[in-house]
Parts: C-alpha cells; sequence; structure tokens
C-alpha cells in the first residue's frame, strides 16, 4: 500500500495529529527535526502552523516530510 496522509491537525507545540490511508491515526512531535536546515525556518511556530496537505505535510518554504518518517515516528493515539 502507498502510504498518504488523508488528514492532519495542529495539536499544539510542534505535535501534528496525522491520519494515514490505512486509518492508523498518530500524533508525531516533529521538534526532533527543527535543526535540519529545510526546517529551521519552521521553529517559528507561527510559520509551523501553516502546513498544507498534499499526500503528505508541507510548508511555503519548500519543507515537506515522507508519510513514513511521519508513521514510523508517530505515537498512535489510544
Amino acid at each position: 500500500m502507498y502510504l498518504q496522509v488523508t488528514d492532519v491537525e495542529y495539536k499544539g507545540n510542534y505535535v501534528l495529529k496525522c491520519t494515514f490511508n490505512d486509518g492508523v491515526v498518530k500524533n508525531v512531535d516533529l521538534t526532533p527535526i527543527l535543526s535540519a536546515p529545510a526546517f529551521q525556518e519552521l521553529t517559528d511556530i507561527e510559520k509551523f502552523k501553516q502546513f498544507g496537505l498534499d499526500e503528505t505535510i508541507f510548508w511555503a518554504n519548500g519543507a515537506d516530510i515522507a508519510p513514513e518518517w511521519l508513521y514510523s515516528n508517530g505515537v498512535s493515539e489510544q
């Protein structure tokens, strides 16, 4: 199955609630990747909150994240 993010919701700080096309819902803390060059601009929380969704999450500065990374680094909702 080709993994996709079908819905995303901002939960606070740098955590996003991601729903995947297999029905799994995970909370993903993106804090660990904010030091990478493509994501440094997103340490500004207002810029971080301005994400879009097109099979995965992306930002205006060109940064995006593979759905597989989100899936493997997320914590399933109880």
